[in-house]
């Protein structure tokens, strides 16, 4: 699939960039955070897994990146079966403790809003910590329709994602 019609596709939501901060009021809030392994081997796995879209492979998404790693602007249109779910990543966390991204959703999405995936680890306690927040609303016919079916949908995706990079740890959790 080729993803570069999407480079310039706008965002479906105004508030790009919120998920630095405060959330926005009127989307959905999900925060979730899971201890996926210990030590600072599973962190570099773990970054790497989510860095280079294999948290979303492993959670059962196939991937269409126009880029092997999440960039700043990087676009990336996964699919379920016959959904496309076209993204840009909007910022990298790139820290000594700190790895991860967020992107939001472009025109085309089932959702509207932006995800947050990092993994942080302790030096204190060597424990890596997976991270995953997003502030979401339906954004389309369809997922307005299914109401709280689309809510299940993301809690059940961002279970998956979790137990992705727990697996892609040496010492999972």
């Amino acid at each position: 699939m080729d993803v570069s019609k999407y480079r310039t596709t706008p965002f479906n939501y105004a508030d790009v960039g919120a998920s630095k901060g405060t959330f926005p009021a009127g989307y959905h809030h999900l925060a979730r955070s899971r201890v996926i392994g210990s030590g600072l081997e599973d962190f570099v796995a773990a970054a790497d897994a989510l860095m280079q879209w294999n948290m979303h492979r492993g959670a059962g998404l196939k991937v269409h990146a126009g880029s092997d790693t999440a960039v700043p602007d990087a676009v990336v249109v996964l699919t379920l079966g016959p959904v496309r779910i076209p993204c840009r990543v909007v910022y990298v966390i790139d820290e000594a403790n700190r790895q991860g991204f967020a992107y939001g959703t472009l025109d085309g999405h089932p959702e509207s809003g932006e995800e947050l995936f990092y993994i942080d680890y302790s030096p204190a306690d060597h424990t890596v910590t997976a991270h995953i927040s997003a502030f979401s609303r339906p954004g389309r016919w369809y997922t307005k329709l299914g109401g709280p079916v689309g809510r299940r949908v993301q809690a059940l995706f961002t279970d998956r994602y979790l137990t992705a990079l727990a697996k892609a740890c040496r010492s999972p959790h």
